[in-house]
């Protein structure tokens, strides 16, 4: 239960993924021992199921018994890890990603989820054959608990470099100290290792990535962009630091959101060295499950599945046109307090 608590605190409502959900500034909801569920229990991380799940919380403002359960079940939450690409992996769980990046000098992790998980990505990252030591940099795309409650984990474990934005190093250490009065309390590190900005390039042997300040989602935002390979073929590919619209304030918020969003789909759809490849943050908000089960049965010669730009450009449309609602409501709410 106190898991679940953890999960609700943050996630407000479900327009974590697409903002149907936006049109209303919906409270977080109180939160009770969870009702036995009147539908099956939610098994495995089916995407358009869990998607459902989140718009009618964001709709109702009330969990659903079965999402409720599903994500306060540690058991629920293992995957499999897996290889997405020759030089990148998915160490995460069901319903948040960690993605592991193979260098020639170490690995690079992005995001490091939050206890009890932090200790299953570490065991996914050896079931894959690859060593937790290796890894020299953990680069976190914003200060919600889900990405960055396994900071001080993995820096334990690990001699990695924390890699986030000044704003965002802010917002986690400001959420880690709010939640020293609940059960499932997470720290951060008294200062951070290496505070990136918007256009900053880093260098791990091989492998550059590219850092955009992506703010909306919170302000401290941040995307990373690098080279993922499958074969003799290359691929630029994204992670998305956030996408929800779950802890807007304020108009201003919005407004940055759209921005950050419409930045993206012109990496998207740049002449040169365009994204194509979206290594989502949350699985179920791209299908990233059901690509998997496909990535397992593709054969040689055929297109690798997550290279797939028109389904991201037709997810951050969907974005903006949730964002674009999401807005009015907050100007609107704004005149309401002008005296």
């Amino acid at each position: 239960m106190n898991l679940l608590k953890k999960t609700l605190t943050f996630l407000g409502t479900a327009s974590l993924v697409v903002g149907c959900a936006a049109q209303a500034r919906t409270p977080a909801p109180v939160v009770s021992a969870p009702h036995a569920a009147t539908t099956a229990p939610l098994t495995g991380c089916p995407s358009a199921t869990v998607n459902a799940l989140f718009e009618d919380f964001g709709n109702t403002g009330k969990m659903p018994p079965e999402l409720a359960a599903w994500l306060s079940d540690p058991k629920s939450q293992i995957t499999e890890p897996y290889q997405a690409f020759d030089n990148v992996y998915n160490v995460g769980i069901c319903w948040v990603s960690a993605w592991l990046i193979k260098t020639s000098e170490g690995l690079i992790l992005v995001d490091t989820l939050y206890e009890p998980y932090t200790d299953q990505l570490i065991q996914n990252i050896k079931l894959l054959g690859l060593d937790p030591a290796d890894i020299k940099m953990a680069l976190v795309t914003h200060g919600h608990f889900d990405h960055a409650g396994g900071i001080s984990t993995i820096k334990s474990l690990t001699n990695a470099k924390i890699v986030m934005t000044k704003t965002g190093w802010s917002e986690a250490r400001a959420n880690a100290q709010s939640s020293q009065e609940q059960p499932t309390a997470w720290t951060m590190p008294t200062a951070a290792d290496l505070l990136v900005k918007d256009g900053d390039v880093l260098t791990l042997g091989d492998t550059k990535v590219y850092v955009y300040e992506t703010p909306g989602h919170t302000a401290g935002t941040v995307s990373y962009g690098l080279d993922v390979k499958d074969g003799p073929q290359a691929y630029r590919a994204i992670v998305i630091g956030g996408l929800g619209l779950n802890a807007i304030e304020d108009s201003r918020q919005v407004e940055a959101y759209i921005s950050s969003v419409d930045r993206i789909k012109a990496l998207v759809s740049a002449s040169e060295n365009p994204v194509l490849v979206n290594l989502a943050t949350h699985p179920f908000s791209s299908g990233l499950t059901e690509i998997k089960e496909r990535l397992k049965t593709r054969k040689p010669g055929q297109p690798h599945p997550l290279v797939d730009p028109e389904a991201l450009l037709k997810q951050l449309d969907v974005l903006r046109a949730g964002a674009t609602k999401r807005l009015a409501v907050e100007q609107a709410l704004a005149k309401t307090k002008t005296p």
